[in-house]
């Protein structure tokens, strides 16, 4: 009998454990699943940050960055006006050969609309053209947004000198 009782007992001992295992093992594995859903979540959130920058990234030519530095400035929190936008083409086709020229412009045009921050274009492309611009080509890009921004005198946006300060700090010149 007695041999009995510590058998049930073992047996009631294995069972008791085995339930606490199997209950701790469901309660690791919620962990598992929350830490995954967090991971997931940060991944996620970073891609949409990606993408949010990715007319960005894809700029690899700094006629098509000073074009989008130039839009973003000029249309900070106004609509691009048909002066500025004549003044911005006519600029560009400045550096380079007309056909490239509308295809920077147009490029400006949607990458500025896709982000709505000139803080982050300016902080993203600035660097770009600082790698590829001698000083003086970096004042007369300057002067060239200057004179873009200025081609309605009556409408500035509002945020200009904030930003033209901005974008002479990001490339690298010194601020006055």
């Amino acid at each position: 009998m007695h041999i009995l009782i510590a058998l049930l007992g073992i047996l009631g001992a294995g069972a008791f454990w085995w339930y606490r295992l199997k209950y701790m093992g469901d309660a690791a594995g919620e962990v598992v699943d929350k830490i995954g859903q967090v991971r997931g979540s940060m991944r996620r959130s970073k891609l949409r940050k990606q993408a949010s920058l990715s007319p960005l990234t894809a700029v690899n030519d700094p006629v098509v960055a000073a074009a989008t530095i130039i839009t973003a400035i000029a249309t900070d929190d106004k609509p691009l006006t048909e002066a500025r936008e004549t003044a911005l083409r006519e600029a560009i086709a400045g550096l380079s050969d007309t056909p490239k020229a509308d295809e920077s412009v147009i490029y400006a045009k949607w990458a500025a609309a896709q982000i709505d921050d000139t803080n982050v274009v300016i902080d993203k492309l600035a660097p770009f053209l600082r790698d590829r611009l001698d000083p003086g080509e970096k004042e007369d890009f300057l002067v060239m947004t200057r004179g873009i921004v200025d081609a309605e005198p009556n409408d500035p946006p509002r945020l200009t000198q904030q930003n033209l300060r901005r974008l002479r700090q990001k490339l690298g010149l010194q601020i006055d």
